[in-house]
């Protein structure tokens, strides 16, 4: 089992360093709490260190590709750092701002390119797409429970309810039809299909 390591370490100041000040989204809570609940998730799960960095860096790659940052930059800024294949690795389970073309993609059209591009990516990928998912719509499931008011869950998200509860849904289904059928897409469905029952 993956435990620490001066690659893990690293990876957490890192990640540490880029999310600094950042809180998740309708909470008080640091954003590094959500790289590193994925990190135990993997581990949970048994994935190699590899993985596990990835899991730890991936909101990064995404921050800096929703910025706006060139190919060069993020080669220079992470690829350096953690290695090119980690870096294809991320961006293979990131939603791009602009197709092959460089034609900029409406937020649906990220979600849809973001399903479709799940067949490119490593199986690595697809444990870092699974497990981010999973802490995520667990959190909101956790915040759903602990409120009288879940509205006030709902809204922090631009598609609302039922465009939130659709997405797990449709990226648990989209690792099925790939053929990605460890434990944990069971995991994330369930956590899905709770959140369409609250």
């Amino acid at each position: 089992m993956t435990g620490y390591s001066d690659r893990i370490n690293h990876a957490f100041a890192y990640a540490a360093k880029h999310h600094d000040q950042q809180v998740r989204k309708g909470t008080r809570l640091p954003y590094l709490t959500h790289p590193a609940n994925v990190a135990v998730i993997l581990t949970r799960y048994g994935c190699g260190e590899d993985t596990v960095v990835a899991g730890i860096l991936h909101d990064v790659v995404a921050d800096c590709v929703r910025d706006g940052w060139t190919r060069e930059t993020l080669d220079d800024r992470i690829g350096t750092k953690f290695g090119n294949s980690m870096l294809e690795m991320l961006l293979s389970v990131t939603e791009r701002r602009t197709d092959d073309d460089g034609v900029e993609l409406s937020s649906d059209d990220r979600k849809d390119d973001y399903l479709e591009r799940l067949s490119l990516a490593n199986e690595d990928a697809l444990w870092v797409c699974a497990a981010d998912k999973v802490h995520n719509a667990n959190s909101i499931l956790s915040d759903l429970r602990r409120t009288s008011f879940p509205e006030t869950v709902w809204g922090r998200f631009a598609v609302g309810r039922d465009g939130t509860v659709r997405q797990y849904a449709r990226v648990s289904e989209r690792l099925r039809a790939i053929g990605f059928n460890a434990p944990i897409v069971d995991e994330l469905a369930h956590a899905a299909a709770e959140l369409g029952r609250i």
